[in-house]
């Protein structure tokens, strides 16, 4: 077991085996190698990955196709061989989120560089997506004519 000191969740223990190793870290956290997967809560589409070494370090994250069905992109050979991964049922994908201002209705999700989990391993990556349609900033929720949210 190993003890994960946070700012938002307090202490706790996590076995090793259910730590996600990125070898690289993330952009513009290129040290931070080892992280936990949080949940918002037992209903919620969203996630933390919670810093196992910085304490006041989370990202929330979601699946990209609860909101965006028809995202896609490919993933490299190289990236493929990194991450071990064989077979489709292998890959997790998720996005990161940002929340401007603190407004949940004006949530974005970074489509640009989804982070890929091989679900048996734990290695992960955050794949930058070169020549991509997408961008830093998707908004979750979009807003109608009258200013209320649609998806």
């Amino acid at each position: 077991m190993k003890t994960i000191h946070t700012v938002r969740f307090g202490d706790f223990e996590v076995e090793e085996k259910s730590i996600v190793h990125f070898a690289q870290g993330i952009p513009a956290f290129e040290d931070e190698h080892e992280f936990v997967l949080i949940p918002y809560d037992a209903e919620s589409p969203y996630l933390f990955l919670q810093s196992c070494q910085t304490p006041d370090l989370a990202f929330l994250m979601t699946s990209p196709y609860l909101f965006f069905k028809d995202y896609e992109f490919e993933i490299d050979d190289a990236t493929e061989k990194k991450l071990g991964l064989e077979k489709p049922e292998d890959v997790a994908v998720y996005v990161l989120l940002t929340i401007p201002g603190g407004s949940i209705k004006d949530m974005t999700a970074n489509l640009m560089a989804p982070v890929i989990i091989n679900q048996n391993t734990l290695d992960a990556v955050q794949l930058v997506l070169e020549k991509s349609p997408y961008q830093t900033k998707h908004r979750l929720f979009q807003q109608d004519g009258a200013g209320k949210e649609a998806r």
